[in-house]
């Protein structure tokens, strides 16, 4: 390899390796320039996160592996979001992805941006077996409690698969049906499978409630997504109570009960 390769080059030849042993990267190792060293620091600092990110991606994965060793395949991740907003239903997410799926990053949807939300939920429409989506309005929610919406949600996204489910893993809830399952505490950062769940149900909420700031642009659903911040507060006061609005929540109960 001859040392007349711009830096410009040499960064785009390190893209492509992936390994130290590449007999390219030991000619690498063997130009002295600054500039090419710190590439070499620098792309060695990137296969470090790679490889984080792979132990971390694993780590997620043993649920899942487990339950594939013992000859299942139709493996489901379940999640909700929208259990502590004052407005908008309880959407629930079921995901079924496949044994080759990798896509390292995913994370419980509350720890990554609302780009990395974006990104991740176009993979994993993608790539999943199958995905299904439960949603249960406000009036509802009043009517049963948010515990109980939140189980009927889930059991909707369930039965909204396009498959039949062997088993389900599910973020801290126990559902009243007959499949097998597993009740996992913060499991949308212990099972990649509710973590791709957690990301599918809140972008779907958010794009709900987006919608909903369309229809009532006094409101700023769009920026609050239903929950108690100031902003909707002083909304609810100036402009009144929405059918979106959970009356059973509190402040909203106690304005109605004024």
């Amino acid at each position: 390899m001859s040392k007349k390769q711009t830096i410009q080059e040499i960064e785009a030849l390190l893209q492509e390796i992936e390994r130290e042993d590449d007999e390219r990267f030991s000619m690498l190792l063997a130009d002295e320039r600054k500039g090419v060293q710190r590439l070499i620091l620098k792309w060695k600092k990137q296969q470090g996160d790679k490889e984080k990110e792979r132990q971390k991606f694993a780590k997620m994965s043993t649920y899942e592996s487990t339950l594939r060793q013992n000859g299942l395949v139709s493996i489901v991740g379940i999640d909700e979001v929208g259990r502590g907003p004052l407005a908008g239903p309880v959407v629930a997410a079921a995901v079924v992805l496949p044994e080759d799926f990798y896509m390292p990053g995913l994370d419980d949807s509350k720890k990554l941006s609302e780009a990395k939300r974006e990104r991740f939920y176009d993979g994993i429409k993608e790539q999943a077996l199958a995905i299904g989506i439960g949603i249960i309005p406000s009036h509802v929610i009043d009517e049963i409690n948010i515990y109980q919406a939140t189980k009927q949600a889930m059991l909707e996204a369930v039965s909204n698969l396009s498959c039949k489910p062997e088993h389900l893993l599910i973020d801290a809830m126990e559902l009243p049906t007959s499949i097998p399952q597993t009740s996992i505490i913060k499991g949308d950062a212990k099972s990649i499978s509710i973590s791709a769940a957690s990301v599918i149900a809140k972008v779907t909420r958010d794009r709900m409630m987006k919608e909903l700031g369309k229809r009532y642009p006094q409101y700023g659903f769009e920026q609050h997504m239903g929950y108690g911040t100031k902003q909707h507060l002083h909304a609810i006061e100036a402009y009144g109570v929405l059918d979106e609005h959970r009356k059973t929540f509190a402040p909203i109960k106690d304005m109605i009960e004024q």
